[in-house]
């Protein structure tokens, strides 16, 4: 493990309930491994199909930009600033994800353009797709 959750939070603002990203495993150049581990007694299961959890599609993807932001924020050049979230293309949710999955969310940036970043997104659960689509990231002071 590279960082933990503690870790994280030096680096992006997120907090919980929002905070979804437990570890980051990887970060090396342009690409980073995150995880989130999904436990039952996170808040959106209270109202998110209570009688059969399922993580919403949504919160998987913010999770995959989270890591994401981690890396773009870890870069000397964005120390200090805030990541955000600019948009999405070819969003696909291929599995379910529940409560007891470890996500793994890999994310790699091709590129900037005007400052925005563009990056492939990846979200599996035992090497199984659980997500997949392409990320947009503009970087503010």
């Amino acid at each position: 493990m590279l960082l933990n959750s503690n870790q994280i939070q030096e680096i992006i603002p997120h907090r919980y309930p929002f905070l979804l990203v437990d570890q980051i495993i990887e970060m090396e150049g342009d690409h980073v491994v995150g995880v989130k581990c999904v436990t039952a007694n996170e808040m959106q299961f209270m109202g998110h199909f209570p009688q059969q959890h399922v993580m919403p599609g949504v919160l998987v993807i913010e999770a995959l930009a989270q890591a994401g932001a981690v890396l773009l924020l870890s870069k000397e050049e964005n120390k200090g600033k805030i990541a955000l979230f600019a948009g999405i293309n070819k969003a696909r949710i291929h599995r379910q994800v529940i409560p007891g999955d470890k996500l793994t969310l890999d994310v790699t940036f091709k590129g900037f353009r005007a400052g925005i970043g563009f990056a492939d997104a990846l979200a599996t659960v035992d090497g199984e797709k659980a997500v997949k689509c392409e990320l947009m990231f503009a970087v503010q002071q």
